[in-house]
């Protein structure tokens, strides 16, 4: 496997250089993961001082090993483990994420979690498959006659942020809204994030807790059949959520419930007009569907890094770490390791390999994965179905790469 020349990798020392901002890396980031994976599959990468894993065995077991976490001052101060203190200036992004449901380790995340999870089961959400067909049918009918469309503004976007309010109990008509305060808010896991960037996070987070505290307000005095009212009014072990806690929660499932699900429609989309394969081949019946939505996930992951705390010193494929050291997996890259996957840079749809990662595991595996996989099963064969002859009217603009994947533009007609 060639080396990029904007890559630079030192075997002997397991050294990576690599600008991230690079369009030539976010562009086709399957390239140099390939690369990785034949040369230096874990690395210590220079620009982000830290170590990195992209093997599936590594990755997979690194996210279920209890010696790693998401968080780290439950069990260290700062002082102990040399961290500066937090900055003011994020101060509000800061307490949106403190009981998110992404950052805590138990007995914090058991709690939240188990209070939530009934919501995402896949008995569940099976029951939402009339209201998106319907949805995504009522979206291809504003755009089916004009022969084009850009497909992440009038559908991809709007899809998984229309179910995940409703399922929180959020009005629809707040969905643009909630895209601009979210779109703002992850910008903080950009790689090489700046000042403004900060700044806009702390104003999305600031704006975006005050308004789901006046929806939390209008749930205590008069309850209704959703999600927001089911975590206000449940107790776990005689516990009930606080205000700050169900502020958090409610910011993280609406970020993550639609986020990544909207690249990954994009990604998806992109990968079956790309490989060649006749779509009404892809989706004749929910098993070839399935195999052609997991396939897609595989290659087109839309979550690409998850970071861990050393919780203790451990040694880890010869690296030895010490408490409160961070360490990178990156899940989309162990969707692509040759020594599970054969041709791994291949869409094959008829795959049965391992499991992809995309959705991680242990106990921080996604809890929308269930809604995510439904929303991604029942549209794209609508959509597919409906504009027969779909075909990319131009090369893809792909966003700047940060823990989220996706592309900025996928402009298609028919």
């Amino acid at each position: 496997m060639m080396i990029p020349p904007f890559l630079s990798i030192d075997p002997a020392t397991r050294h990576v250089s690599l600008d991230a901002r690079d369009p030539a890396f976010y562009g086709n980031p399957n390239a140099v993961y390939a690369a990785l994976h034949a040369h230096c599959p874990t690395f210590y990468w220079k620009q982000q001082k830290q170590w990195f894993f992209t093997g599936y065995e590594h990755v997979n077991g690194l996210l279920r090993d209890r010696r790693f976490g998401r968080q780290i001052l439950h069990i260290a101060s700062r002082e102990d483990l040399g961290l500066p203190e937090p900055d003011q200036h994020v101060a509000n992004f800061d307490l949106a994420e403190r009981f998110s449901l992404l950052e805590l380790e138990p007995p914090e995340h058991t709690r939240l979690r188990t209070l939530v999870n009934r919501a995402f089961v896949s008995r569940h959400v099976e029951k939402m498959k009339p209201e998106l067909a319907e949805l995504a049918n009522r979206l291809i009918d504003d755009f089916e006659k004009a022969g084009e469309v850009e497909l992440l503004s009038a559908f991809a976007d709007i899809v998984p942020v229309t179910m995940i309010a409703r399922m929180i109990g959020i009005p629809e008509e707040m969905g643009p809204q909630l895209l601009k305060w979210s779109h703002a808010y992850i910008r903080m896991y950009l790689f090489g994030r700046t000042r403004e960037d900060e700044d806009g996070a702390e104003t999305a987070a600031k704006e975006f807790s005050d308004y789901v505290k006046t929806v939390i307000a209008e749930r205590r005095a008069n309850p209704r059949d959703d999600l927001l009212t089911h975590m206000i009014h449940t107790e776990h072990k005689g516990q009930y959520l606080s205000e700050d806690e169900l502020v958090s929660t409610t910011i993280v499932l609406l970020n993550a419930g639609h986020e990544a699900t909207v690249h990954q429609i994009g990604n998806s989309v992109r990968v079956i007009l790309e490989s060649g394969y006749d779509p009404r081949e892809l989706f004749t019946d929910e098993a070839s569907t399935e195999r052609t939505i997991e396939e897609s996930l595989r290659i087109g992951a839309p979550v690409h890094i998850f970071q861990r705390w050393a919780l203790e010193d451990v040694e880890v494929d010869g690296i030895a770490f010490k408490r409160g050291d961070k360490v990178s997996l990156i899940l989309a890259a162990a969707n692509l390791d040759p020594a599970k996957f054969s041709e791994p840079l291949s869409f094959k749809p008829s795959r049965n390999e391992a499991p992809n990662l995309s959705f991680g595991a242990g106990i921080h595996f996604c809890i929308g994965a269930p809604l995510a996989r439904l929303e991604l099963n029942i549209v794209l064969p609508i959509l597919f179905e409906r504009l027969p002859g779909l075909r990319l009217a131009r090369t893809p603009s792909v966003k700047d790469v940060y823990h989220f994947h996706g592309l900025d533009r996928l402009d298609l007609a028919w």
